[in-house]
């Protein structure tokens, strides 16, 4: 029982990512960024995989220049491969390592496109786009899906259903 205890008592440092997730969400880019930095310090490039590949994540969007942008999401990548399954249950809030892909393979080719990068952006939408079948029929896997379709009719890839037929919600 102990041992259930451990695993679903919070994350402080994940705490306070969302603490800063929501200052950022509420329009304060500025001092975000500056409050992720800080974590970043904290954490260190060793540190948890699971907290790096989150903070990166959320960092790699307070950024002003693309390429910073493209910095912070390859290191959330990076992070995401080293985290395994077990890693991802102690979070309450636990998705399988497998349903981080899709989105990190989005942001990234995002990222490419934003730099001017079109086939290193078809790459990883094409990653994002095989990802997305590990997906729940949830809201999340709804937005991401509908993320790349917008993405692939951006491109040019794919035809005009995205696979999935019309996207159910425009995030």
């Amino acid at each position: 029982m102990a041992e259930r205890q451990e695993r679903t008592a919070p994350d402080a440092v994940m705490t306070r990512i969302g603490q800063v997730v929501m200052l950022h969400h509420a329009g304060d880019r500025e001092e975000a960024r500056h409050r992720f930095l800080d974590l970043w310090a904290e954490i260190g490039e060793d540190g948890d995989p699971l907290h790096r590949c989150t903070l990166a994540h959320y960092l790699a969007d307070t950024q002003d220049e693309p390429g910073d942008e493209l910095a912070w999401d390859l290191r959330a990548l990076t992070a995401a491969e080293e985290l395994t399954d077990d890693r991802l249950a102690e979070h309450e809030s636990a998705l399988a390592v497998r349903a981080l892909y899709p989105s990190l393979h989005l942001n990234l080719a995002a990222d490419y496109v934003k730099l001017g990068r079109s086939e290193a952006a078809r790459t990883h939408l094409r990653r994002a786009r095989t990802a997305a079948d590990t997906l729940a029929e949830d809201s999340y896997g709804d937005g991401v899906r509908a993320a790349i379709h917008r993405l692939e009719l951006r491109l040019g890839e794919g035809d005009s259903s995205g696979g999935w037929g019309p996207p159910r919600q425009r995030p």
